[in-house]
């Protein structure tokens, strides 16, 4: 199998700490492999910059295999880098042309602050499932696979919804930093099952109310957040949370 060497430029986004200004900065990384991941193209410029005796990029990484949400990275104005249904760890280099120039940034939003290179502190998106992201019935022990009949087609609404990872990309990729993609997955994987139903409106009203105070902007239907989402989560699910959150306040 042919391992095509590549030599690219890259414009990455350089902040000491949380309070400390922060840069684009020029690197040249060497024999970049084409079947090298984004994150381990990133791991091998750190290594030449380690072996330089200079600092390494932080950078969010955990599973490596599109599960975890934790590989935060904007790639050339793109969350994730613009390829559907896959995220930064997926993106594989051969994608990019020997002599490209490219540019990595953290995500960009008022309630996602940077703490350090390419790591933000998404932990707003935790304080807004502990605020009505779950269920608080008491369910019992493990119950028969058949006891509780659910249609298919909840089943399937409820699955897809579950498939968020909570990455964050949907907020980077608005203009309004909305985290409404989010939030309604989350509601909606929930909402479609017997045991979520009794708190639905509930539920809703308190996750709407902690996305705002996060500081999350409002959406404006662009679906920009569809189109960047790694595991494709559909807008519809955004339209359901804004009928749920109108029926709340009208009760």
């Amino acid at each position: 199998m042919s391992d095509k060497k590549m030599k690219l430029k890259l414009h990455v986004y350089r902040q000491a700490s949380k309070d400390a200004a922060g840069a684009m900065k020029e690197y040249v990384v060497e024999d970049v492999s084409e079947h090298m991941s984004f994150l381990e193209m990133m791991d091998h410029l750190n290594e030449q910059l380690m072996n330089k005796g200079e600092e390494p990029i932080a950078f969010d990484h955990d599973c490596r295999e599109g599960i975890c949400g934790m590989c935060s990275m904007v790639i050339n104005g793109i969350p994730h880098g613009g390829h559907r249904g896959v995220t930064a760890c997926q993106l594989h280099m051969r994608h990019f042309k020997d002599g490209d120039e490219i540019f990595v940034e953290p995500w960009r939003a008022r309630a996602f602050p940077v703490l350090r290179d390419l790591v933000v502190d998404r932990q707003a998106f935790d304080r807004i499932v502990a605020a009505g992201g779950y269920v608080s019935i008491n369910t019992g022990g493990a119950p028969d696979a058949n006891a509780l009949p659910i249609s298919k087609k909840e089943a399937d609404l409820s699955m897809d919804a579950a498939a968020c990872i909570g990455c964050g990309a949907c907020v980077a990729a608005c203009k309004n930093a909305s985290a409404m993609l989010f939030v309604a997955a989350k509601a909606s994987h929930l909402n479609h099952l017997p045991q979520g139903e009794p708190e639905r409106y509930e539920r809703v009203k308190k996750m709407a109310a902690q996305m705002d105070a996060e500081g999350f902007g409002t959406c404006s239907n662009y679906s920009s957040c569809e189109a960047v989402c790694p595991k494709e989560i559909s807008v519809r699910v955004i339209a359901e949370f804004n009928r749920d959150l109108l029926k709340a306040q009208a009760k």
